[in-house]
């Protein structure tokens, strides 16, 4: 992950690797049995699941898209295990997010002769301000609708270039995703543009909606950093309950990997409400509330609003 927890997770990683790699011959018939036999498309491979979801639009029926974390996995401390080691070493290309997202996976990377193409390069990188992590990129990039029409112009490349036959399907499901990316990003400038500038801010248990206040013109407030397993302390806390009160903050929200403990400290310290839960490092299941990125992306959107304009009431 960040500084200092990159260090340790890569020690990790690097002990898995070396186990994993023995077993690679028998866990990858293990994990690639069942599909491979029915299935001859290449395997295009993800770090988590909502590259994986952006992955599959852009491919349509062309690639077989598969994700190494699972829904509702927390990304950023994640454990690989050797089976992970396998269905990286049989898969035709490797998708990660980058900018320090996944520690975790450099290993894999650096011990495989598989493609590999960092999805998100080109976007404008935002520092993360506060803690250990000050200076280093925020790795957040894929919560801005504009920044994900970048992913899927990388992905369109890289698709081109593993399956060349199918690129002018790449390229026609990429404009139609990239129209929904940006209308979902036009929606949310529209509505909170009647909202004081002083309300105009997005406050969160982590600091993952860097992009996404940036691009909409929302200061962002948060708890900590970056979710690295650490506890919120007092002058956390206290910093955003102060921030909350002086500007009359209507609402708070928090991520549905964490504890939302500490901001109901700060509704309970000030007169915000809870907006209600947003979503960042995963995907829901199929019949859960956000079993696509397009679907995680507008229930963002849309809680942040509501809570931000009154449209509805949050939870207290």
């Amino acid at each position: 992950m960040l500084t200092p927890v990159l260090h340790a997770a890569r020690r990790k990683a690097t002990r898995i690797v070396a186990a994993g790699l023995a077993l690679v011959t028998l866990a990858s018939l293990t994990a690639c049995a069942p599909t491979a036999e029915d299935d001859d498309r290449p395997v295009v491979l993800t770090t988590f699941t909502v590259l994986a979801d952006i992955a599959r639009q852009v491919a349509g029926d062309e690639l077989r898209v598969e994700s190494i974390t699972k829904v509702g996995a927390e990304i950023h401390g994640y454990e690989p295990t050797p089976l992970d080691v396998a269905k990286a070493s049989e898969a035709d290309l490797i998708l990660d997010n980058g900018m320090n997202l996944e520690a975790w996976f450099e290993q894999f990377v650096a011990s495989m002769d598989v493609p590999h193409v960092v999805v998100s390069d080109g976007v404008e990188e935002v520092p993360i301000a506060g803690d250990a992590y000050a200076g280093l990129p925020n790795p957040h990039a894929w919560m801005s609708p504009l920044n994900v029409q970048l992913y899927v112009d990388n992905m369109v490349t890289a698709f081109s270039d593993l399956a060349p036959a199918s690129a002018s399907i790449f390229q026609e499901n990429a404009a139609a995703y990239k129209a929904e990316l940006q209308a979902v990003h036009d929606e949310l400038i529209a509505a909170i543009e009647p909202l004081p500038t002083s309300q105009r801010a997005l406050v969160t248990c982590e600091g993952a909606f860097s992009y996404l206040a940036r691009d909409a013109g929302l200061q962002e407030v948060y708890i900590w950093p970056v979710n690295a397993e650490q506890q919120a302390t007092p002058q956390q806390i206290a910093g955003v309950i102060d921030h909350v009160r002086d500007n009359d903050v209507p609402a708070v929200f928090c991520e549905s990997t964490v504890s939302d403990a500490p901001m109901r400290q700060v509704v309970d310290a000030t007169d915000a409400e809870f907006g209600g839960t947003l979503y960042v490092d995963s995907l829901s299941e199929e019949d859960g509330p956000v079993p696509s990125y397009l679907d995680l992306i507008r229930h963002d959107v849309d809680t942040i609003v509501a809570g931000l304009t009154g449209e509805q009431g949050g939870t207290s």
